[in-house]
């Protein structure tokens, strides 16, 4: 345990400004009470990635694995890798040991709700997304000016979610409505208002006899060509929509109860990963599907699934539960066994009341998961988690929002909570994002404040004020 502290903590040994509002945690005593797989592959793997290579540690004649940056900086200095630069693994050690702590620092505001935060691939935009309707896209290379200003169309209740093309000139955006919206942010004008100055081409995904009105979007994703939108809804069921062909390609009853959140495996858009409210993760393979089978199921949470984020590499998956853990899984470990029902302790809706005390450290008996992550709160809002960048820190961490306005970072092998970005405001944080290659973390808030952490030797600003 103190293992993944050493390794999580900034690696020239400073420590945060005293305006820093993030916390650097040793592993809470609770962790050890957890089931870690640790000869599961993908904590080697985690290792291998996040620490000195083995030619650097040869040069410089060490066998510590949580070598000092200073070390490290002196080994390449005498061309230890024979190419004068670091490997992949030296570079996460050395950018992983950079947390984003230093914050929070304003980036904007909105009026209402903000329900979304996600950085492009490339890290040059940052897409936000309210309840009012409003979508803002702002340039994170030109001082987080606003690149876009969208206003959408046929939106009900809010905007669920939102996703890049892989090219980043169109969006899509969901709401409670069979409609996914599709708009050019290619354009010249900042301004984007629905058909107006911009078309906003909807996408309907209600292409089935037994439509109900109620019928909405939690979920939508791009898929790595572009051809295709993976979306989950509450009619129990994921759909993909073909772009070229302008139409729903497959529609599947997956689950019981609403789909949260659903996501592809890897680039081959073969594999689909889907988490529900029934409190399962189920895996679908487009190559194989007969007569919409699951190609498997994954059992271990208590209650709904809020998210679900791939590792990128077709086998590894985690998601966000209403029973509030964070759980990592392997889909090696999947079941074809359908008749394992739901376990439930109580009538509890997350919504209205914190989880239960008493059934916080209950474990499914049938929990498949290869490690369960403790700590961040789950309520009111579909909360979402993600890994961290595999540039900067070769996945080491995952990180995700919580209902008590903090932003949770926990090393992905011990289980420790290395960070705690603490908003200062009594609302939620439902998304966060992680930059892909600098040591940069935004999120957003249901007081509508999009703000953003820094490493503690990038910014000398002060913490902002919250309003």
């Amino acid at each position: 345990m103190q293992m993944g502290y050493n390794i999580s903590r900034l690696t020239m040994d400073d420590e945060p400004s005293n305006h820093t509002q993030a916390s650097l945690n040793q592993p809470s005593s609770y962790m050890v009470r957890e089931m870690f797989e640790l000869d599961n592959e993908i904590f080697h793997i985690t290792m291998l990635k996040s620490r000195p290579s083995e030619g650097l540690r040869q040069a410089i004649r060490s066998l510590e694995s949580n070598m000092s940056t200073f070390r490290m900086l002196s080994g390449r200095e005498i061309n230890s890798g024979k190419n004068g630069g670091f490997s992949k693994a030296d570079r996460s050690r050395v950018l992983g040991g950079c947390l984003p702590v230093n914050g929070p620092h304003k980036i904007d505001k909105g009026s209402t709700r903000a329900y979304v935060s996600r950085f492009s691939d490339d890290g040059s935009l940052l897409v936000t997304a309210f309840q009012g309707g409003h979508i803002r896209i702002y340039d994170a290379e030109q001082d987080w000016k606003v690149h876009k200003d969208i206003l959408a169309r046929t939106m009900r209740w809010t905007i669920t979610d939102t996703s890049l093309s892989p090219d980043q000139r169109y969006l899509v955006y969901s709401s409670m409505s069979p409609i996914v919206n599709l708009v050019n942010i290619g354009s010249s004008a900042t301004e984007s208002h629905a058909n107006i100055t911009d078309i906003h081409e909807g996408l309907d995904f209600s292409m089935h006899e037994d439509v109900i009105y109620a019928f909405g979007i939690f979920s939508v994703k791009f898929s790595s060509d572009g051809r295709e939108v993976l979306a989950g809804s509450n009619d129990d069921s994921l759909y993909v929509y073909d772009l070229h062909a302008n139409k729903v390609s497959l529609r599947l009853e997956a689950h019981t109860a609403d789909v949260n959140t659903v996501a592809f495996a890897d680039e081959t858009s073969h594999l689909i990963f889907s988490g529900s409210d029934d409190s399962l993760c189920k895996v679908w393979d487009r190559r194989c599907l007969n007569q919409g089978q699951v190609a498997g199921v994954l059992t271990g949470h208590l209650e709904g699934v809020t998210c679900i984020d791939s590792r990128g590499d077709g086998r590894y998956f985690i998601s966000n539960g209403k029973d509030q853990t964070l759980k990592l899984w392997d889909i090696r470990k999947m079941s074809s066994n359908m008749d394992r029902s739901r376990i439930r302790y109580s009538n509890w809706d997350y919504r209205y009341t914190p989880y239960p005390q008493q059934y916080e450290f209950h474990r499914h008996p049938y929990d498949q998961s290869l490690a369960t992550y403790r700590g961040h709160a789950v309520l009111r809002t579909l909360i979402r988690c993600y890994f961290s960048p595999e540039y900067s820190t070769g996945k080491r961490y995952i990180y995700t929002g919580s209902h008590d306005s903090c932003v949770y970072i926990y090393d992905l092998v011990t289980g420790a909570e290395v960070a705690k970005l603490d908003c200062e405001i009594s609302t939620a944080v439902r998304d966060c994002s992680w930059h892909p290659y600098y040591p940069t973390l935004v999120n957003c808030t249901w007081d509508g404040q999009m703000v953003r952490w820094e490493y503690v030797g990038n910014s000398c600003e002060d913490k902002m004020e919250v309003n």
